[in-house]
């Protein structure tokens, strides 16, 4: 999973470069990073069996409402032909990973 978000994090940054755009900070966005932080927060105290379920819980919901995001609001909406292409192309990545992560949360 790594290897997936930091390679469509460069895509992304690359894109942005490219298209000489100032990503700016939305709702959406601020939303993710608050349910990073919040997680982390659930996190912390957890140990063992407990910290392996609260974590791959947070992967399925988190995998699935970036896939919602890009969806309902990210893909429709992009105007640029690069852009959505690139989120069109980076879409399956994050349905693999959400594949994944619930295959693990049955077992």
């Amino acid at each position: 999973m790594v290897t997936d978000h930091t390679a469509v994090n460069k895509q992304a940054s690359a894109l942005a470069r490219k298209l000489k755009l100032t990503p700016k900070e939305s709702e959406l966005g601020k939303t993710l990073k608050q349910g990073g932080a919040d997680n982390l927060a659930r996190l912390k105290p957890l140990t063992g069996k407990d910290v392996d379920k609260a974590y791959i819980d947070h992967e399925v919901e988190y995998h699935q409402s970036v896939i919602d995001a890009m969806d309902k609001t990210l893909i429709p909406n992009a105007q640029n032909a690069e852009l959505k292409d690139t989120l069109v192309k980076t879409r399956p990545a994050f349905v693999s990973h959400l594949e994944h992560a619930k295959k693990i949360q049955r077992t």
